[in-house]
């Protein structure tokens, strides 16, 4: 009973924050309006009917990572044919976060879908993404870029850029693996200390069981003895052992040759 009321003040705590103007942008790709267990609000695709394709294919899966009721920020999507972005307006000085949610539900295999992902036109901040390699097929996965905003600038990894009209872009880039796609999207002020992270992936676990196995066969191993009689080693044998014989021969033939002689 305790365990479960920490758990409600924890999302409480969490909703509370987000809802208190700490995200100023948060779409659900492909989707209808959606708020989540931490109280934020994703609004309606803005691009529905106008760019790209919207799909809902995802929702014959069941999400790894994310409770139930989240499950359709990453049922559904928005990809294109060609690169493809979002604009996201920007009015006030200060450190942000955006987070953009991924979720391979069609492929079953790596190198099927890569992409990169750029911000305001001149920052990669995703390069070379390929869904289905960092978690597999039905699992999320979010990708956390901070930034700053000071004077009409954006800051981000030591580069900088023109912040025009009052919107940053985010852009979706066709690559040389199938079309680009986006599952969700949320920006907000402050650090990433700030934002509600994915729960880690099950198979570090998995990977640390498999170490366990493996010291174990090890030992096993080291443990292990041979069944039977070891092979002699066929140059330790005593000289002496092979000249014995020879001896008796030699003794047999001598009184042998002393007959034939007195014939």
């Amino acid at each position: 009973m305790l365990l479960k009321t920490l758990v409600v003040l924890a999302t409480g705590l969490l909703a509370g924050l987000s809802s208190a103007g700490d995200v100023i942008y948060a779409i659900n790709s492909g989707g209808e309006a959606h708020t989540d267990v931490f109280g934020i609000k994703y609004e309606r695709d803005p691009l529905h009917g106008k760019v790209g394709t919207s799909s809902d294919y995802g929702k014959q899966l069941l999400i790894g990572r994310v409770p139930p009721s989240d499950q359709i920020l990453y049922q559904t999507e928005r990809y294109h044919h060609n690169t493809f972005g979002y604009d996201i307006p920007i009015d006030h000085d200060g450190p942000y976060v955006m987070v953009l949610k991924f979720c391979e539900v069609y492929f079953n295999a790596p190198n099927m879908k890569v992409f990169d992902v750029v911000l305001n036109g001149d920052h990669t901040i995703v390069a070379d993404l390929d869904i289905y390699d960092r978690v597999g097929r039905g699992v999320a996965h979010d990708e956390y870029i901070p930034f700053t905003v000071i004077n009409g600038r954006l800051y981000y990894n030591q580069e900088e850029s023109d912040i025009r009209g009052g919107k940053i872009r985010v852009e979706f880039i066709k690559g040389y693996r199938d079309n680009p796609k986006v599952n969700g999207i949320y920006v907000m002020r402050g650090g990433l200390e700030d934002v509600p992270k994915l729960p880690p992936l099950p198979t570090e676990n998995e990977d640390w069981g498999k170490g366990e196995d493996t010291e174990e066969k090890q030992d096993d191993a080291k443990s292990r003895r041979p069944s039977g009689p070891r092979t002699p080693d066929p140059y330790s044998v005593d000289d002496s052992s092979i000249m014995l014989p020879v001896f008796i021969a030699i003794g047999a033939f001598l009184p042998l040759l002393f007959c034939l002689c007195k014939l």
